[in-house]
C-alpha cells in the first residue's frame, strides 16, 4: 500500500496504533498544534479507532477524526478467509469480517471499504484476489500477501481526495447524478422525500457563493428546463442530450465489453443511443455537470426480470460513469437523492473486487451521496459498494392528517349524536340514520349492510374511533428541500409529532407549544429528559445543517457519523449533514428490541386469534428489511425469534454468538413455525443474524418435543418423509436473493405493466427470493422448499417503522410482502392472511393490508393535506401522487385486499376533476398521463369497475393527456414545433 501510495507522488506517514486506541498516533504523527498535517487518514487496524470489536468508544473516535477533519478510509486484509476464498466468494467478507472491519469503523465515520490483502493458501497468483501477478520475492506465498490491483485502487481514491483537497475550489470539476426511475414516467430528476431541483438550486447558489465557477439558471424551472428540456425532444430522450460518445471510443475503452455485449448485444446497444453513439444526458452549468444517471435496462422485459441473479450494466450505463470519470475528469460526483442504480449492480455485497460492477463503474472518483436520514440501510450499501461517503438529510415535515370533506362532516354528526341526551331517543335516532348514510357514502360501511335499529351507541362509537385515527394519523407533509428550513408551523407540527410518540413521558399540547416558541418550561424528573429532547430539536431545525455538509464533503472533510432512523422515534439523527451507519451488528437485537419484540409477537397473535376465533397460526410468512431492523435496534428479528420461541445468544464480551430455544414451559404456548424473507440488503447488512434465524429454526427443528406444541418439528419431519432430506434441509426458513441480487422486481413488473397473469408475480418472486439461508450464511438455491413451506402459510406479515414510509408511497412493500402473499396462493396456500404491524408511533397497531390500504388512501392518497403540499412541489409531486396510484394497483395485483371505491375516488380526485387534470398536466405531463392510464388498467384488470360513463370519460382524459405529450394544445397547435423554433 506504502508503495502504492509513493507511486502516486504521495507522502506516506506510517504510524503504529498500540493499546487498541488510534488516538495517541493519530496526535503525534498526524498533527501539530491542534490541526491536521496530513490530506487523509487511511485505518489499518480492521475495527474501530478507539477500541476493538469487545470494546469501543465510538464518540471519542469521532470527536478525535473531527478535530484532525480528512477523510478516514477503512482499509482492511481478510483474515478468516484466504484472498483465494474472497476472490471466488459472492459474498465478499465472511459475516464476522463485514461485522468488524466495515461494520464497526462506519460507527466512527469511515468510508470507503476496500481489501487491500490477506492470507493466501500459496496456490499461486489467484492469492491476488481477481488479479493475476507475481508475489515480491521477499514474502512467502503462505503468509499475509497484498492483493496489488486492489492496493492500486486504494492509492488511486485517496490521491484523488488529496486531489480534491488542495484544488481552488474555482477550478474543481463537480459531477451531480440525478435519477431517471421508473424511465419515461415523469420521474426523471427526483428522489425519495427530496425536492430534487429546488435543492440542487440552493445547492448550486451556495456552491457559488463559496467560489466554485458555476453557471446558476435564473430560477428553479429555468433550471429544470435546461436539464429536462434543452435538445431532449430532438433526440427522443427524457432529457438534454450533453454529450455523444461514439461508438469507437466506447468499444475501444470499455475493458468489460464483452461481459455487456453478451447481455445487451453490440455496442452501443438500444438505450440512450442512436446506432453510432451514445447519449450521456444533462446539462453543463460552468464547472459543475448536472447528470441523469441512465435506467438499469431491463424494465418492460419481463423475460430478464424473471432472473434470480444479476448480470451487466447497459452501454449507455457504462459509459456514463466512464464520461466522468475519464472525459469530464470530475474532481468529485454528487449523487443527489435517495437512491440510484449504482449501488445495487452486480458485485460482491462487501469487500468488492475489481470485477464487481460498482467498483468498475465508479473507480476512484470521490463519491458523495445525499441521502434520506430515515435509510441507514441503503446508504450503508451506498458506502460499502461505492465508496460513498453519506451526507444525510430530513426527511419531509410531519403533520397530523386531519379530516376533508365528508369525513370532516361525519365528525360533526358524531359530535351531534353524542351531544344529545340518551333520553331524547328519537332525535338520537335521526342523528344516527344521517351518520350512516354519511358512513356508506364515505365506504365506512358497505353498500346494502344492515340497517341500525334502535340505539346505535355502539356503532357510532366505532366510527368516531375510526374517524379519530384518520385525523390523529401523521402523514409526511410535502418534500423536504435542502438549504431550506422548516418555518414555524412545520417546526411546531413536528415537535407534537414527536411529543405524541413519547408514550408515558408526553406533555401537555400547550407545554410543547411553548416549547416551539422558545420559552422555557417546568422541567419535571419525569419529563426532564423527553424536554431536554424536544427543546434540542427545537433549536437544531431552526438551522441549514445540510448544504454547509455538502459543501465540506466537497471540500475533502470528515463527516461526522450518525445511525440512521426516524425522526419522530429517534430525534438524534439531527442534525442533519452526517454520514449514516446502522447499530453496532454485535448487539443486534438489543436487550431493549427483545422486549419489543416479544411484545410485538404477542400482538400479531392476539390478532390472528380475534379473526380466528381464538385459533392459533401454526405458519406465519414474515419479511424482514435491514433498514426497519437497523433503526429498530433489531425489534423485527426479536419479534420473529419471539414467534419460534427463541431468543439470541451473546458471549461474554456481549457479542451475537447465536441463538437458543426457549423452553415451552416458559414460552406459554405452542412454537409458531415461521418462513422468513430477507431484503437483499439485509442479507448485506447483518449476516450475523441471518446465521441466528437460521439456527433458532434448525434447533426448533431438532427440539424433541411433542409436535402439536412445536409446528417447525412436524412440518420439518413431514418434509423429510416426503423428500428424503435431512434435517438440516427441512429446516430451512430463511430466504432471501442471491449475492449481489436485489428485490423480487415484482415492482418492475408492476409499473412496466407487461404482465398478463398474477402467476407471473409470484414466480418472479419464488425465482428471485428462493435462495435459503442456511447455519453457515451462504446462499443454496431452494426455490422447492420455499414453494413447499409457503403451500401451507396461513399469514403473511411486515412492519412499517417510519411515518413517512406508508405501504402506498414506495414500491418495495409490495414487492416483498405483496410477493410472498403471491406466492403463498401460486405455491397452493390458498389467500392468507396479510397483515402490517404500524410500529411508527408510541403505541403499536396490528392491522390487516385491506385496513392499512384503505387507512392511507384516506390520509394520503385522497387528503388535500397531503396532495396539495406535493403539488406545491411542481413537478416532483405529481410523479409522488403518480407513484402513490401505481403502489396502490400493485397491492391490488399481488393480494387483491385494495377497495374499489378507493379507485373511484382517486379517479374523481385527479382525473375527472378538470382543473386538476389541467393542473397536474402543466406540472407533469408525463406522470399525469402514467396516472390516468394506471386507473384504466385497474378497470381492465377487473381491480375495480366503473359504470360506461365513468369509464368512457377516463378514456377520453387519458386521450387527452397523451395528446399533450405528443404536444398538441388546445387551439391545435403543435407546441414541439414551436419548441424547436425557439432553440
Amino acid at each position: 500500500v506504502i508503495t502504492a501510495l509513493r507511486a502516486r507522488g504521495l507522502n506516506v506517514i506510517t504510524a503504529f496504533a498500540s493499546g487498541l486506541d488510534g488516538r495517541p498516533a493519530v496526535e503525534k504523527f498526524f498533527m501539530r498544534d491542534g490541526k491536521s498535517t496530513v490530506d487523509a487518514v487511511v485505518s489499518h487496524t480492521g475495527f474501530s479507532h478507539c477500541g476493538c470489536p469487545a470494546y469501543k468508544d465510538a464518540k471519542a473516535a469521532e470527536e478525535a477524526l473531527a478535530a484532525l477533519d480528512v477523510p478516514y478510509i477503512s482499509a482492511f486484509a481478510s483474515e478468516f478467509q484466504t484472498l483465494q476464498s474472497w476472490a471466488l466468494s459472492e459474498q465478499g467478507m465472511t459475516p464476522v469480517e463485514a461485522t468488524i472491519m466495515v461494520a464497526i469503523p462506519e460507527i466512527d465515520g469511515a468510508t470507503g471499504p476496500i481489501v487491500f490483502g490477506g492470507r493466501s493458501d500459496g496456490s499461486g497468483p489467484a492469492s491476488y484476489g481477481d488479479t493475476p501477478g507475481a508475489a515480491p520475492d521477499n514474502i512467502d506465498p503462505r503468509d499475509m500477501q497484498p492483493c496489488v490491483e486492489r492496493c492500486e485502487m486504494l492509492a488511486a481514491r485517496v490521491a484523488k481526495l488529496v486531489r480534491l483537497r488542495r484544488k481552488p475550489k474555482s477550478e474543481r470539476r463537480v459531477a451531480t447524478v440525478l435519477y431517471n426511475f421508473p424511465p419515461n414516467g415523469g420521474a426523471t430528476g427526483t428522489a425519495a422525500y427530496l425536492s430534487v431541483f429546488q435543492s440542487l438550486f440552493n445547492t448550486l447558489k451556495s456552491m457559488k457563493a463559496e467560489g466554485y465557477s458555476v453557471d446558476v439558471p435564473e430560477s428553479v424551472d429555468a433550471l429544470r428546463e435546461v436539464i429536462l428540456g434543452g435538445n431532449s425532444q430532438t433526440h427522443g430522450q427524457p432529457a438534454n442530450v450533453a454529450y455523444k460518445v461514439p461508438v469507437d471510443d466506447h468499444v475501444r475503452r470499455e475493458s468489460a465489453l464483452v461481459e455487456i455485449e453478451a447481455v445487451w448485444g453490440a455496442a452501443p446497444g438500444r438505450v440512450q443511443a442512436n446506432g453510432r453513439e451514445i447519449f450521456v444526458l444533462g446539462a453543463h452549468f460552468g464547472n459543475v455537470f448536472v447528470g441523469v444517471q441512465p435506467p438499469f435496462g431491463y424494465e418492460g422485459d419481463p423475460m430478464r426480470l424473471l432472473f434470480e441473479k444479476g448480470f451487466a450494466p447497459t452501454h449507455a450505463f457504462s459509459a456514463f460513469y466512464t464520461y466522468l470519470r475519464q472525459d469530464l475528469d470530475a474532481d468529485a460526483v454528487l449523487h443527489f437523492g435517495t437512491h440510484g442504480a449504482l449501488e445495487f449492480m452486480p458485485g460482491k455485497q462487501s469487500g468488492l473486487s475489481a470485477n464487481c460492477w460498482p467498483d468498475r463503474l465508479i473507480g476512484d472518483l470521490p463519491n458523495i451521496y445525499l441521502y434520506a436520514a430515515n435509510n441507514p440501510s441503503e446508504g450503508a450499501l451506498a458506502k460499502r459498494r461505492s465508496a460513498a461517503t453519506i451526507v444525510s438529510h430530513l426527511t419531509p415535515p410531519v403533520a397530523k392528517a386531519g379530516l376533508y370533506k365528508g369525513l370532516a362532516d361525519l365528525k360533526s354528526s358524531i359530535g351531534r349524536y353524542r351531544s344529545v341526551s340518551p333520553e331524547k331517543a328519537e332525535e338520537r335516532i335521526d342523528i344516527a340514520r344521517v351518520i350512516r348514510d354519511q358512513a356508506e357514502q364515505l365506504d365506512l360501511i358497505e353498500e346494502g349492510a344492515p340497517a341500525w335499529f334502535g340505539d346505535a351507541t355502539d356503532e357510532v362509537t366505532k366510527l368516531a374511533s375510526e374517524v379519530h385515527e384518520f385525523e390523529m394519523s401523521l402523514i409526511p407533509h410535502g418534500l423536504h428541500v435542502v438549504g431550506d428550513v422548516m418555518d414555524d408551523q412545520q417546526r411546531a407540527d413536528l415537535l407534537h409529532s414527536c411529543n405524541s410518540a413519547a408514550g408515558d413521558v408526553a406533555l401537555a399540547d400547550t407545554d410543547v407549544d411553548k416549547i416551539a416558541n422558545g420559552h422555557a418550561i417546568d422541567r419535571g424528573a419525569l419529563h426532564a429528559d423527553h424536554i431536554a429532547r424536544l427543546e434540542r430539536l427545537n433549536t437544531v431545525l431552526k438551522v441549514d445543517h445540510e448544504t454547509p455538509a455538502l459543501l465540506h464533503a466537497l471540500d475533502g472533510g470528515y463527516i461526522r457519523p450518525v445511525s440512521g432512523g426516524d425522526i419522530i422515534r429517534s430525534p438524534e439523527i439531527v442534525p442533519t449533514g452526517r454520514n449514516l451507519h446502522g447499530f453496532d451488528p454485535f448487539r443486534l437485537p438489543s436487550a431493549f428490541a427483545c422486549v419489543e419484540g416479544e411484545a410485538q409477537a404477542e400482538l400479531l397473535v392476539q390478532r390472528y386469534r380475534d379473526d380466528h376465533d381464538g385459533a392459533l397460526p401454526q405458519r406465519i410468512a414474515m419479511v424482514l428489511w435491514g433498514t426497519d431492523n437497523l433503526k429498530s435496534e433489531g425489534a423485527p428479528i426479536a419479534q420473529t425469534l419471539a414467534l419460534v420461541g427463541a431468543k439470541p445468544r451473546f458471549d461474554g464480551f456481549g457479542r451475537l454468538a447465536g441463538a437458543d430455544l426457549i423452553s415451552l414451559e416458559e414460552l406459554g404456548r405452542p412454537r409458531i413455525d415461521v418462513v422468513v424473507t430477507l431484503s437483499g440488503i439485509f442479507r448485506d447488512l447483518l449476516p450475523l443474524q441471518t446465521k441466528m434465524l437460521a439456527q433458532a429454526f434448525l434447533k426448533a427443528a431438532s427440539a424433541e418435543e411433542p409436535e402439536h406444541l412445536n409446528p417447525v418439528r412436524a412440518h420439518a419431519l413431514q418434509y423429510m418423509a416426503d423428500h428424503n432430506c435431512d434435517l438440516a434441509t427441512a429446516a430451512l426458513r430463511v430466504f432471501s436473493n442471491a449475492s449481489g441480487a436485489y428485490g423480487s422486481n415484482i415492482n418492475l413488473l408492476i409499473d412496466s405493466g407487461v404482465w398478463d397473469h398474477e402467476d407471473e408475480l409470484a414466480d418472479a418472486y419464488s425465482n428471485r427470493k428462493g435462495f435459503a439461508y442456511g447455519v453457515d450464511g451462504n446462499p443454496l438455491q431452494r426455490t422447492d422448499v420455499l414453494n413447499s413451506v409457503l403451500s401451507s402459510t396461513q399469514m403473511a406479515y411486515q412492519n412499517i417503522e417510519s411515518v413517512e414510509l406508508g405501504i402506498t408511497t414506495i414500491d418495495h412493500y409490495f414487492d416483498t410482502l405483496g410477493g410472498i402473499s403471491r406466492a403463498i396462493s401460486r405455491s397452493g396456500g390458498g389467500k392468507a392472511d396479510i397483515y402490517v404491524g404500524d410500529q411508527t408511533t408510541g403505541k403499536a397497531k396490528v392491522r390487516t393490508l385491506s385496513e392499512q390500504v384503505s387507512l392511507e388512501s384516506r390520509t394520503r392518497t385522497l387528503n388535500p393535506k397531503f396532495y396539495e403540499a406535493l403539488l406545491d412541489h411542481g413537478y416532483e409531486g405529481v410523479r409522488q401522487i403518480e407513484a402513490q396510484v401505481t403502489n396502490t394497483l400493485g397491492w391490488s395485483a399481488t393480494t387483491g385486499e385494495v377497495a374499489p371505491w378507493i379507485y373511484r375516488d382517486i379517479s374523481e380526485t385527479f382525473v375527472l376533476d378538470r382543473e386538476m387534470r389541467d393542473r397536474m398536466a402543466m406540472l407533469n405531463p408525463k406522470a399525469s398521463a402514467k396516472l390516468a392510464n394506471r386507473l384504466i388498467e385497474a378497470s381492465d384488470r377487473n381491480f375495480w369497475k366503473p359504470d360506461e360513463e365513468t369509464l368512457n370519460a377516463l378514456l377520453d382524459a387519458s386521450d387527452e393527456l397523451e395528446d399533450r405529450l405528443e404536444g398538441l394544445v388546445a387551439d391545435g397547435t403543435d407546441r414541439s414545433v414551436t419548441l424547436e423554433a425557439a432553440e
